[in-house]
């Protein structure tokens, strides 16, 4: 692999960062400095540091985001910025596993491990989402048979999804889980209950959980048990 192309993609920066990193003289590779960056190493085999710190390398990285409101999910958008913008590193093919609602807080997973998401989004997986909500008007037992039951939507009826009510008042808050993920669909489930949601944020996606430290727009790596557990 190309030195530079490693240096990318373990987070040291654009294209630009990384010769410059090269030309200060802080990358060495076996004891020796590099400074071509079409110098070729061998990220399993080669013992590179950069500034005294020694890389260690993975093909995929996994990233916790706490996405904020204002953020769309994805790589590129022409009206809002992307999540994508949130994560400082540089790493190519990075890409939201999923979607949520440009004004949806919450869990997010950002990878480049394009295999793992097709097998965490593929509708045959049925990967629980949970989300925790704030809607207008007061919940009771008929929304809980309803969201139980599978509610019918005008294109398609969601599968039986859970309803836990915290507080049921004029701003209701509840928790949800469900078993796939169709366009706007919490907030179309409560709209044919006759509620609107005020407030969306999820809070697991399988077994991934938020991790509740992290401020939104913040982010950060996936611990190795998290990462075994989503694999």
């Amino acid at each position: 692999m190309r030195i530079d192309k490693l240096l990318a993609h373990c987070g040291y920066g654009s294209r630009k960062d990384v010769k410059q990193l090269l030309k200060d003289g802080v990358v060495v590779s076996n004891g020796k400095k590099i400074k071509s960056s079409g110098a070729h190493v061998d990220p399993e085999k080669d013992e590179i540091y950069v500034d005294g710190e020694k890389i260690v390398y993975s093909k995929y990285v996994y990233y916790m985001l706490n996405k904020p409101d204002g953020y769309v999910s994805a790589t590129e958008d022409n009206l809002y910025p992307t999540v994508i913008d949130l994560i400082k590193e540089y790493h190519p093919g990075l890409f939201p596993v999923g979607r949520l609602d440009v004004d949806t807080e919450g869990l997010l997973l950002i990878t480049n491990d394009g295999q793992l998401a097709h097998r965490l989004l593929s509708p045959r997986t049925h990967v629980p989402k949970t989300y925790y909500v704030k809607v207008k008007g007061r919940l009771g037992i008929g929304d809980i048979n309803a969201f139980t039951k599978g509610i019918p939507l005008e294109d398609f009826t969601c599968m039986p999804a859970f309803l836990n009510i915290i507080k049921s008042d004029e701003i209701s808050e509840c928790e949800v889980t469900i078993y796939e993920g169709k366009f706007h669909q919490v907030k179309r489930m409560f709209q044919a209950c006759g509620k609107e949601v005020v407030y969306l944020k999820r809070i697991s996606m399988g077994e991934l959980k938020l991790d509740e430290s992290l401020k939104l727009g913040h982010y950060r790596p996936l611990t190795d048990e998290e990462i075994n557990s989503i694999l």
